[in-house]
């Protein structure tokens, strides 16, 4: 049996208005990302999903708090859903983190982990998903996350990866399949 996931960002954080890459800071939604988590909610809502699954920090958490806030729809945080950690240059300007994308997806940042350290803590996660035999779940993560998907499920390079801008988007969907398992 195949999970469908849909892969949502968390929504705009005061930091991400600023400029700076957060890593595995708490961050926290500004007033527009507020309103974005909340369109979230009203998109995803009667989308058919059984479980929503968001990173442990409190942009994503607070992202999926005002999404489903009265909703039946089970929520759930997992740390392994975290971004990448920039170690000693959490919280660096995000025109830094542009800089040094490509040049970290195998080597750590100072104190922290590599891109595809951050992809294959994904995989435990993914390999639980598989066998929990729900039909539709909603991920609310980060950049990490969105790789991990792409490249974990649909063999995208890491390296290609980290060579693209991001842009954003109302999610993204994938087939989870047993074989994860």
């Amino acid at each position: 049996m195949s999970t469908q996931l849909v892969f949502e960002t968390h929504s705009t954080s005061v930091d991400n208005e600023r400029g700076i890459a957060t890593g595995w800071l708490q961050g926290e939604l500004s007033a527009t990302g507020r309103e974005q988590a909340l369109l979230l909610g009203q998109r995803r809502r009667d989308d058919g999903v059984d479980l929503v699954v968001s990173s442990d920090l409190r942009r994503a958490v607070e992202t999926a708090e005002l999404a489903f806030a009265g909703s039946a729809i089970t929520v759930r945080h997992d740390r392994r859903l975290r971004e990448c950690n920039y170690g000693d240059w959490n919280g660096m300007p995000r025109a830094r983190l542009e800089a040094e994308r490509l040049r970290r997806v195998d080597v750590p940042f100072p104190g922290g982990e590599s891109w595809r350290d951050a992809v294959q803590r994904h995989t435990g996660f993914l390999d639980e998903l598989a066998g929990a035999g729900r039909r539709r779940v909603l991920l609310i993560g980060h950049v990490a996350t969105r790789w991990a998907l792409d490249h974990l499920l649909n063999g995208v390079p890491l390296e290609r990866l980290a060579a693209e801008e991001f842009g954003w988007r109302d999610g993204w969907e994938y087939l989870l399949d047993e074989k994860m398992r």
